[in-house]
This record gives C-alpha cells, structure tokens and sequence, in this order.
C-alpha cells in the first residue's frame, strides 16, 4: 500500500499555510479520505492552542516565532490525540467487562416446570406425576411411576396424544412392586401439538391420563 501524500498536510491545512494549489488539492482530498478528515477535525483546536503560547522575548531582527515551535505543539496534540483514544478503548473494554460481570451475577437458571399427578381412569394400583418441557427440538417427558400393587410383573406403556388424534409410544416399562420408575424421554412432537399422556398396560388398557 503506497503512503498518502496528504498525510503531513493537516497541521498546515488548519493553521492556513497551505498554496492556494495545495490547498484546493488536499479539500478534494479530504472528501474521500477519511482518515485525513478525522486528522482535521482532531486539529481544529490548533490555532487557539498556539494562541496560548507564551510569546518569545523579541528581538530587533526576528519577527518569527522559533522554528521548532509548530512540531513541539503538534506533539503534544497527536500525544493527547493517543492518549484519548487508549482511554476511549480502557473505557469501553472497562464497560464490557462490567456487562459481562453484571450479566454473570444476575442470570439464574429457569427453574423447572411443576410435576402434574396424572389422573386415575380407575382402580389400578399405580399412580404417576409427569412434567413437560419445550425446547426446539420436540419436547422433554419426565415421569415418575409408582406401582402399589401386593404383586409384581406387568408392563406399562407410556403413549402421546396429538391434538389431530394420532398417538405415539413413548416408552415401555416394567412395573416392581413398592418402587418408583423414573423416565426421561425425547420426543420430536411439540409441546402445543400434544392433547394428552396416557400410561397403559401391554395391553393398551388406559390406566392414567395428563390433560395437557
């Protein structure tokens, strides 16, 4: 990448100690540049800056302020000019950080959805609590399962009802007498598209019913 040209004009576009030729080249440079633009507008304070200096003790021969004078002042803006920028980028990165620690602080995981006690379709020694969860993938069954009956075996299915009637088995178990299964299971159905859970037996006797 070839150096601006104009890169050294700033300081002397400001102060008005450009030729008219350059003058006029570098204001059509500046519409198209805006890294010299932004130079400019950061120098703009420059002539009052130089008014403020303390003016030399003159002599009879020398009317001119010393030679070194312009670059001394033009160091100490562009020195201010890094300084504001390092404290803009602290300052912003500061900012960040106190978001991020104000996020970490305030964010709790959601806390799950209730257990809903699944409604008996008669006298059957078992009982069930089950909870959904939606995520964007279907949805999430945990149930509990208690089987009461003085006598063990017997296999329980567990179905899903869509709203359109159509029903999917979700999982099967065994029952153990005076113990509790637990299931978690992953269905691609929605939560909005289920009308029911039903637990049955192998032989899709109904036994218990969630209402959703």
């Amino acid at each position: 990448m070839s150096e601006d040209p104009f890169a050294t004009f700033d300081a002397a576009y400001v102060l008005g100690a450009l030729a008219p030729e350059d003058r006029q080249r570098f204001e059509q440079h500046l519409r198209t540049c805006d890294r010299c633009a932004a130079s400019v507008r950061e120098l703009a304070g420059l002539p009052g800056l130089l008014a403020r200096v303390d003016a030399p003790a003159v002599v009879p021969d020398a009317g001119a302020p010393p030679q070194d004078l312009l670059p001394t002042v033009l160091k100490r803006v562009r020195r201010g000019r890094r300084i504001r920028t390092a404290v803009t980028a602290v300052s912003a990165a500061v900012a960040v950080s106190a978001c991020v620690a104000l996020g970490v602080v305030a964010w709790t995981p959601p806390a799950p959805p209730p257990s809903t006690e699944m409604t008996a379709l008669g006298q059957f020694p078992v009982r069930a609590d089950a909870r959904l969860a939606a995520f964007s993938w279907g949805t999430q069954v945990d149930m509990t399962c208690s089987y009461t009956g003085g006598r063990s075996g017997g296999e329980y299915i567990l179905m899903a009802i869509s709203r359109s009637g159509e029903e999917t088995q979700l999982a099967t178990w065994k029952a153990v007498p005076e113990n509790t299964a637990r299931l978690s299971i992953g269905t691609a159905l929605r939560q909005s598209d289920l009308a029911a859970l039903e637990v049955r037996l192998g032989n899709g006797l109904p036994l218990l019913r969630l209402t959703l």
